[in-house]
């Protein structure tokens, strides 16, 4: 956690200003009060839940971080879609939900149409390949406000109430299955970039590297999209679910000790 702070990022304070901002958003939930859309409320939930009466809407939002950093140094742009859906697909299918659409911001000091390229190419083929479509989204040129670019997404998926997968039933003695990921997904890269800069020095990302590429190439391996696999075993909305899954972790930010126990949460097993 100390080389975490020294790389610049805080968890705690992190975790304290989500608390903040998460209480503040309760705050509307009333707003919709027995009428269609009210907020399911699952404080351990990695995305929020809207009730639409037969079905569940699921919305959630992340970002490719400072991975796009990683980008930027080695001009590298293609795969970062696959990171960004699978930020946000695979927050969605811990629930059991469906991602149908995702929609993006790219904030940016500087408007590049080969960038835009890039990125957009490579979402397109995440969403074709996981059967989410485009609907929108958003580019703003800000100046000086950013130093290169902030790419993040709004996902929404649909979920059938009875195939809610809320923790509630784990207990002692549950098997644990861990799916097994290549890279960093898109997470911690903040001290991943810290430790590589001071074990070698800041242009290290064009570097050969010990794995055959450079540095660069290496550690923006893309992210693994778990969602469409585990629909296969969840069903898609419609279909019927083929295998009893109790709880599902999408582990990122915070690493298994904070993502782990989001889903034990609601037993007191955590």
């Amino acid at each position: 956690m100390a080389d975490y702070k020294k790389a610049g990022v805080d968890i705690k304070m992190g975790d304290r200003a989500s608390k903040i901002a998460y209480s503040f958003a309760k705050t509307t939930f009333s707003s919709r009060k027995n009428m269609i859309g009210e907020p399911v409320t699952d404080e351990g939930s990695f995305v929020g839940m809207l009730d639409m009466g037969d079905f569940y809407i699921v919305q959630g939002d992340d970002g490719v971080g400072t991975k796009m950093e990683v980008a930027e140094r080695i001009g590298k742009f293609d795969t970062l879609g696959y990171d960004l859906l699978a930020m946000v697909a695979d927050d969605a299918i811990c629930l059991g939900a469906e991602t149908i659409s995702i929609t993006n911001t790219l904030d940016t000091n500087k408007v590049d149409p080969d960038v835009i390229h890039d990125l957009m190419k490579g979402l397109a083929k995440a969403c074709v390949e996981q059967k989410v479509v485009i609907p929108g989204g958003e580019i703003a040129e800000v100046g000086k406000s950013v130093n290169g670019n902030v790419w993040n997404a709004t996902a929404v998926g649909v979920l059938e109430k009875e195939k809610t997968i809320t923790g509630n039933e784990i207990k002692p003695g549950d098997k644990i299955i861990a799916l097994q990921e290549k890279g960093f997904r898109s997470n911690g890269f903040s001290l991943v970039r810290y430790i590589l800069e001071k074990e070698f020095d800041v242009n290290v990302y064009n570097k050969p590297s010990s794995f055959g590429k450079c540095w660069g190439e290496m550690i923006l391996k893309p992210s693994i999209i778990y969602s469409s696999a585990l629909l296969e075993l969840l069903g898609r909305y419609g279909e019927e679910r083929k295998f009893n899954i109790k709880g599902i972790a999408h582990i990122t930010g915070g690493g298994i000790p904070g993502n782990f126990n989001r889903v034990l949460k609601s037993t007191g097993l955590g």
